[in-house]
């Protein structure tokens, strides 16, 4: 986030490189920066003879350095953007002659998503040395929760955890749609809002009673018929409670458990720090690993590895409803 801040910093200030190499796992932080250098780095009348925008599967390395040696057409500079850059990997490396020696009129960026440039080659070299190369890191499933907070906190709005987490757990660790969501909650909800589980279940539609968050916290509860309830409701509801996503997070949870029954320090924030949730959820775990000694714990986790292979075929044709309905029975006997 600094980073980003001092990028933009930058350019208000006039401080603007001749080339933005813009990579990494995380495509969300890649578009912010590439549409803001799209939205103000030239004046609206100056845009319609010298603002490109260029595809990697449409355009040639050749077609582009050639665009970005021509000269801006009264204004003081060009702008030339290549989205879907990545497409371009195999023959990146020719940009080598250009990045050594860019055009000082043209602000060229790329954006090369999910993929990032070798550092030990030459073209990670020359463009460090002329122009910028940002790297976006896509965040850890624990770290997104504080993220949503940021996000939420700048814009004068609040998110109880348990809502953070439910839209972590449902949208997973893609920004960009979880940003989405949080669009359309900020254009319902007045400025100042607490958001909480209730504003995410009528307005994105996550239900905050059936989910994996309540699962989770059910079964580390033992609490068998809350469980049950829920699952039998992910298997009215499948489309919406895919089974994979339901298995991989409780198969977080149980790995979780495991660090936390190997810990000496069980103080919660360091608890919090070694298994990485937030404070907030750090009493759930001591109540599971009450419900569940090591041992067990070890024996879910082989529990958790035969339902996914049974869910993806192999060995039987089982039902969704039928692995789950066995495998929640195993953990919680």
């Amino acid at each position: 986030m600094n980073e980003i801040k001092n990028i933009v910093s930058e350019i208000k200030n006039g401080n603007i490189q001749p080339i933005y190499f813009l990579m990494g796992e995380e495509p969300y932080y890649i578009d912010k920066i590439s549409d803001y250098i799209e939205e103000n780095i030239l004046e609206e009348a100056e845009k319609g003879f010298n603002q490109q925008i260029m595809y990697g599967r449409d355009a040639s390395i050749e077609d582009i350095v050639s665009a970005a040696k021509r000269y801006p057409m009264m204004a003081e500079r060009q702008v030339i953007i290549v989205k879907e850059a990545q497409d371009l990997s195999r023959n990146i490396e020719k940009l080598v002659s250009y990045a050594e020696n860019p055009q000082p009129t043209t602000v060229l960026v790329f954006n090369y998503k999910y993929k990032k440039l070798d550092k030990r080659k030459k073209l990670h070299k020359a463009i460090a040395k002329t122009g910028f190369i940002f790297e976006s890191k896509k965040l850890y499933e624990n770290q997104v929760s504080d993220w949503i907070r940021r996000v939420l906190g700048g814009k004068k709005y609040q998110i109880e955890p348990k809502a953070a987490q439910m839209l972590v757990e449902f949208l997973g660790t893609d920004l960009s749609k979880i940003s989405n969501e949080l669009e359309k909650l900020i254009l319902i909800l007045p400025k100042e809002t607490i958001i909480n589980d209730k504003h995410i279940e009528d307005n994105i539609g996550i239900s905050k009673d059936f989910n994996n968050f309540e699962l989770r916290k059910s079964v580390g509860a033992k609490d068998i018929v809350k469980a049950n309830r829920i699952i039998n409701y992910f298997a009215e509801n499948p489309k919406k409670n895919p089974l994979v996503m339901t298995i991989s997070l409780l198969n977080s949870f149980f790995t979780q458990l495991l660090l936390f029954h190997g810990l000496k320090d069980k103080s919660k924030n360091s608890v919090a720090k070694s298994i990485g949730v937030s404070p907030y959820f750090v009493d759930e775990y001591f109540l599971a690993a009450r419900n569940y000694p090591m041992r067990k714990v070890a024996q879910v986790i082989a529990f958790l590895r035969d339902a996914d292979v049974k869910s993806k075929g192999v060995g039987a044709n089982h039902s969704q409803s039928d692995i789950l309905k066995e495998l929640l029975f195993k953990i919680l006997h």
